[in-house]
């Protein structure tokens, strides 16, 4: 006989009382290599042992051999009928045997055979249909057998040829169709072409909207399991033909335009669907590492199981016309499995309190001073100060209550609160009420406080920055890189000169790279850090949320959809858990090197000394530079090392105990690019650019104005 072909996927049946048929298998018993495996008389027992005890006519049914060409193999079963009966048999009473062969006319497709091989298993295993239609144009890698019950020998193989084998191989006689070209713009008719009900389980965005449009136009159910927290979708088109596909997450997305767009350009509209916020921290924290320590999204068998018995109840349900409404839900066994112990549920812990505040400043202080303090810069917008307004002086005092895990020793405080004091000045100036500072550390354990009385000083070159002063602004686009001009390096040395503090430049392309690789790996650690990480993601502000005075805008970030998008999973505190146990995440870190490099500069201002007043001095000198720096047209961008203002190793510690280590040699590589001498500190560092104008205003609060009337 002619060797079968080895892409062979379905059983071939034989009935020893057809002529033809017998011809067949006697060629089959001539061919050596063919087994032939005759079990048929216990078989038979078994159906005569069925209770109620089968008629007659289904105990007279002829026997057949089914032929696997793939195995070189022939099996004796018992007739259609008989085999049904006797294989679904401990279905019952779950199923009963008029649901079972009302279940039987089902037609079922099911596209994409990964996790889509166990579910059409499990359909044909259960008796939940009388036909099913395989789709899927890949072909089965060893990699796939984590997942997929397929063995060695299938390697190579297109995957729907072996989920059809192996339905074959459990039920000669359900007819399976396949589609090894996978569904397509121009098979998808054909696919849907009588179908009750499709399994959607493909890896293109493309294709499950194409699909979902294509069957919700012919009212056909679309069902889908995701392997992650076991979650299962349900789109009831044939009850709600006008139901948006995907459950409407995928917003005002053109899908025209999909097939054109890039992987990058979906991220959003997939991270959307997926909930990226309710995705487990394992596959969320995964997702960082695709491309860097991972392939691809890592997905478990036991997970695919939990989603083919979802998908079979789903599908039971629809069959037999039991409520089964559209939506979404999760079969999460990890969770499941938790509740074998007692959960203490967390306390619900009030909102802090973020100040007690008066109104703004009375009406005997100019209440434009007040205002020049407010827009002073200071780490996540946390404005960590009081402002004590009288008639005759202004008070600004660093407040403990609001600092933070990188405001070690309270020198983030003291730069923003030096900032604030330059902005004072400028007001006062701009008013003609200038007066004498004093700047004092530790009084009435206060960390630090200064005082400006209002005199009736003058000086021009302070008023004339009030206007670019109120504009000056963060600007977090990423922008072009455009050399600075040797005048406005001058005039921006000789402004942080004028302060006390000293301004470097960092304009080389290597000195660039040097330290975006610094600052990429710094960042890596913030957010690896769970405190660091907690503070950081506390800083953000959203639409709807509380406190809308004081953190960033997340808006303000100009971060594109997809970046956008992927924030809502890197702000998870149990994601970032399990980068730091994998030791992975350097993802994290891009966006912060992409920016250092491309920067027209990076400055650093740095004083000499290490006093609280020290690094007052040195943000008054921050505020003046970043002023002039975006009047010559510059867009400035603080950045803020987790390093920055650590002094010694105790400090790297407590900011971050598990990558103390590796904070002392980034911070020992900056310096060293940077140039400092032993004497100085660095007081901040900012990103030059040329770039559009921010998006959104920074906000500033007045509920640490504390007015008093003299």
């Amino acid at each position: 006989m002619d060797d079968p072909e080895v892409t062979a996927y379905g059983a071939q049946i034989l009935d020893p009382g057809e002529p033809d048929d017998g011809l067949v298998l006697q060629r089959l018993r001539d061919d050596p290599v063919v087994e032939f495996i005759d079990r048929i008389d216990a078989q038979l027992a078994d159906l005569r042992g069925l209770r109620p005890a089968p008629d007659s006519e289904l105990l007279g049914e002829r026997t057949r051999w089914a032929y696997y060409p793939w195995r070189r193999a022939a099996v004796a079963v018992l007739g259609p009928r008989g085999f049904r009966a006797l294989r679904l048999d401990r279905n019952r009473n779950n199923i009963t045997a008029r649901e079972q062969a009302r279940l039987g006319s089902l037609s079922i497709g099911v596209a994409g055979l990964s996790v889509g091989h166990v579910i059409a298993h499990t359909l044909a295993v259960q008796g939940l249909c009388g036909r099913i239609r395989l789709a899927d144009f890949d072909h089965l890698e060893l990699s796939n057998l984590n997942r997929v019950p397929a063995t060695v020998f299938d390697l190579g193989l297109n995957k729907a040829h072996v989920a059809a084998r192996r339905i074959a191989e459990l039920d000669p006689y359900l007819a399976v169709d396949v589609f090894d070209a996978g569904v397509t713009a121009d098979n998808v008719d054909a696919f849907l072409d009588g179908l009750d009900i499709v399994v959607e389980e493909c890896d293109s965005l493309d294709m499950k909207v194409a699909l979902r449009m294509a069957a919700r136009e012919r009212r056909i159910p679309v069902v889908m399991a995701t392997s992650d927290r076991g979650r299962v979708d349900v789109e009831r088109f044939d009850h709600e033909p006008e139901r948006p596909i995907l459950h409407g997450l995928l917003g005002e997305l053109n899908v025209d335009l999909l097939s054109a767009m890039s992987t990058r350009e979906k991220i959003p509209y997939m991270l959307r669907y997926d909930e990226a916020e309710r995705v487990s921290p394992r596959t969320a924290a995964s997702l960082i590492e695709i491309d860097r320590s991972l392939s691809t999204w890592p997905q478990l068998a036991s997970d695919v199981i939990v989603g083919a018995s979802a998908m079979a109840e789903a599908v039971r349900r629809i069959g037999l016309g039991e409520e089964l409404k559209s939506g979404r839900c999760r079969i999460d066994m990890g969770w499941a499995l938790d509740q074998l112990d007692e959960v203490e549920t967390a306390e619900h812990r009030p909102a802090p309190d973020i100040g007690q505040g008066g109104p703004s400043a009375p009406a005997t202080v100019d209440d434009t001073i007040v205002a020049a303090a407010l827009r002073a810069p200071s780490g996540g917008n946390s404005q960590p100060w009081y402002i004590d307004a009288e008639s005759t002086r202004i008070t600004i005092s660093v407040a403990t209550e609001h600092s933070s895990t990188m405001d070690v020793g309270f020198r983030g405080s003291a730069v923003s609160m030096g900032a604030a004091l330059y902005n004072i000045r400028i007001a006062a100036a701009a008013r003609g009420m200038l007066g004498p500072v004093s700047v004092s550390e530790d009084i009435d354990g206060v960390p630090l406080r200064a005082t400006m009385h209002f005199e009736n000083g003058d000086d021009r070159a302070l008023a004339d920055l009030y206007e670019p002063m109120l504009a000056r602004e963060t600007n977090r686009h990423r922008g072009t890189p455009q050399p600075l001009d040797d005048q406005t390096i001058k005039l921006l040395a000789a402004a942080a000169e004028r302060e006390g503090a000293r301004l470097r430049l960092l304009t080389d392309h290597d000195d660039l790279s040097r330290a975006a690789t610094i600052f990429g790996a710094a960042d890596r650690i913030r957010y690896l850090t769970p405190q660091l990480h907690k503070e950081m993601v506390s800083e953000l502000r959203w639409p709807r949320d509380p406190d809308p005075d004081t953190g960033i805008d997340v808006k303000s970030l100009e971060l594109d959809a997809s970046d956008l998008a992927l924030l809502d999973v890197v702000r998870r505190p149990d994601v970032m858990a399990y980068l730091a146990e994998w030791n992975a995440g350097s993802a994290l870190g891009d966006g912060m090197r992409d920016e250092v490099n491309a920067s027209s500069a990076l400055a650093v201002i740095t004083v000499t000394g290490e006093r609280l007043t020290d690094y007052a001095r040195g943000g008054s000198a921050v505020e003046a530079v970043w002023i002039l720096a975006q009047r010559e047209g510059l867009a400035v961008r603080p950045l803020s090392p987790v390093f920055l203002h650590a002094r010694n190793a105790a400090d790297l510690n407590e900011l971050s105990p598990g990558f103390a280590a590796e904070l002392e040699r980034l911070q020992s590589d900056f310096v060293r690019v940077v140039g400092t001498d032993p004497e100085e500190s660095i007081v901040l560092t900012f990103r030059f650019t040329t770039a559009p104008p921010t998006s959104v205003p920074s906000r500033r609060s007045l509920s640490r104005v504390r007015s008093q009337r003299r």
